[in-house]
């Protein structure tokens, strides 16, 4: 969009690039006491709008959340919010974040999150995480090589820090419910390395600790993605899943509904039968089906298509009605209930067929835009 970007955090993950200039401000990185004010001021001057990345959203650093809303007061700011405390049992009694000015947006990554900040007297708009619509392959037969892979294995990953919602407990089930090696790339987090030392101890399957340098890699070298999470903000790794053309199990956490209405479609974790009967006579469609997911505004538009379909079915059926109960009339006795009837098809139809005709012109004049047409409307 022409911007330049400068980066701001309380450190970088080892290997990553920035596009653009990095700052390190000590004190914003998770578990901090916060950030010294003048180093905060000066890695903000000049700044048009800042975008805020979760920091001011989950309680991981609240004195650098709250420093940050205290800098930020009355410059434009978007906030960006994955997690909200209201989500996390062990952040339940925080009510003080996210906060709020006027200069200010809120953005969600799903709906879920915005009616709840709508219910909280803050008002969001959704965006949906992004991702490449047309990654790299992967190398396949190498990483299953690094692995210790056969051909003939079922790989399941499970590509997901440790931590108790993600439930890999389900996952080794599931695994060893399939006959396949389970493959955890991620490390533990908040506390569970000892529980996650247990479970794979005890694993009733074939495990692999191995991590991931690429997504890409790790996609190509799967033959399913296990995911059955308890909740989650999102959930990226079957979305990356769909557009490397891999089928994933996905629980049931509420935010798997809103994807799934995007037309993703996912097998579920608690019945393994459909997956089972998936591998054992694997039909691309579904993949191809899931790569080519629309996205949101294909959605809404097709919604309108249907409205407009509907409103011009109904308007047309008023007008045809009219007709019949005219000709009724001519034909027979022309009462006062006729004229009556014969006015409100009349009306009813004008009023409900006007807008669907202009809503179904709108609706094609998207689709020639999109399709680099010239505009036949």
């Amino acid at each position: 969009m022409g911007f330049a970007v400068d980066w701001v955090a309380g450190g970088f993950e080892p290997g990553w690039s920035a596009d653009g200039p990095a700052t390190v401000v000590p004190g914003l990185e998770i578990g901090g006491d916060g950030p010294d004010p003048a180093a905060l001021a000066a890695a903000l001057d000049g700044a048009d709008l800042v975008v805020v990345e979760n920091l001011c959203t989950i309680p991981l650093n609240p004195a650098a959340a709250h420093a940050v809303a205290d800098a930020l007061r009355g410059r434009p700011a978007v906030l960006h919010h994955h997690d909200p405390p209201w989500q996390r049992e062990r952040f339940a009694h925080v009510v003080d974040l996210p906060p709020d000015d006027a200069a200010w947006r809120h953005v969600t990554v799903n709906d879920l999150t915005r009616r709840q900040m709508a219910d909280r007297g803050l008002a969001a708009t959704t965006i949906h995480n992004g991702f490449d619509p047309d990654p790299p392959p992967g190398d396949r037969a190498g990483t299953r090589a690094r692995l210790g892979i056969d051909d003939d294995t079922i790989l399941v990953a499970h590509p997901v820090r440790a931590i108790p919602r993600k439930r890999v407990d389900r996952a080794l089930a599931v695994t060893a419910e399939l006959g396949g090696t389970y493959w955890l790339p991620g490390p533990a987090e908040d506390g569970y390395g000892p529980e996650l030392d247990r479970l794979l101890a005890g694993a009733p399957c074939p495990v692999r600790r191995h991590h991931a340098d690429d997504r890409s890699d790790l996609y190509a070298a799967c033959d399913l993605v296990v995911f059955p999470s308890t909740w989650e903000g999102f959930g990226n790794p079957p979305v990356e899943a769909a557009l490397h053309l891999r089928p994933a199990i996905v629980g049931d956490y509420p935010v798997a509904d809103e994807l799934r209405a995007l037309g993703l479609e996912w097998f579920p974790a608690d019945d393994l039968d459909p997956v089972r009967a998936w591998l054992a006579d694997a039909d691309p469609a579904l993949l191809n089906r899931n790569r080519e997911a629309p996205d949101p505004v294909l959605v809404r538009r097709e919604r309108m298509r249907r409205l407009a379909a509907t409103g011009k079915r109904l308007g047309y059926l008023a007008f045809l009605a009219a007709i019949v109960l005219f000709a009724v009339g001519l034909i027979g006795d022309f009462t006062s209930g006729i004229a009556t009837t014969l006015v409100v098809l009349l009306l009813a139809g004008s009023i409900v067929l006007a807008p669907a005709i202009v809503l179904h012109y709108a609706v094609q004049a998207a689709d020639d835009e999109d399709a680099g047409r010239p505009s036949r409307h």
